[in-house]
């Protein structure tokens, strides 16, 4: 092998590293069967939540996984894999991925990381299922406000009762 094609795949392993390094969250997925049209429209929900895929080959993804640290991801580099990588969002990858899964039997999950994890396939699904971000602040902040009304309706009741007492 020439020492131009080393270079080549040493800057191939340093740049996927890099991916997993700035990643909050990357899952590996089998594509296999996928018609184009499906991969495009994959993508395309992907990209909309700032997710990026990428078809990177197997042996230079263990060698980023190892010099990132995620040695586990090694046995999900099998066949033909692709990575989506969320460098905002960590469990947008997942919740995309696992829902387009569901209605296409040709896109199989095989694993990833997730916050600097690597993550089973279990924990994985666990994240699709969970609700977003939003979603959740969304629910702290009505949980949060519910008891402020209640406690603002109270005082309201107290002021009109005193008002109604001094006429």
């Amino acid at each position: 092998m020439s020492k131009e094609n080393i270079a080549i795949k040493a800057k191939a392993v340093d740049e996927a590293t890099e991916r997993f390094n700035n990643a909050q969250s990357a899952i590996v997925v089998d594509y296999r069967g996928l018609t184009v049209a499906e991969v495009t429209d994959l993508r395309k929900q992907l990209r909309e939540a700032g997710v990026s895929m990428s078809v990177i080959k197997n042996k230079v993804l263990t060698r980023a996984a190892e010099k990132a640290g995620y040695e586990d991801l090694k046995d999900t580099f099998v066949g033909p894999t692709a990575v989506a990588f969320s460098d905002e969002d960590a469990i947008a990858p997942a919740k995309i991925l696992k829902k387009f899964a569901d209605s296409h039997d040709a896109l199989t999950l095989k694993g990833g990381m997730v916050e600097g994890k690597v993550a089973s396939l279990d924990e994985i699904n666990t994240y699709a299922t969970m609700p977003s971000r939003e979603d959740l602040l969304s629910m702290l902040a009505s949980a949060l406000s519910d008891p402020m009304r209640k406690i603002a309706r109270a005082v309201k009741a107290v002021a009109d009762k005193g008002e109604g007492e001094a006429a």
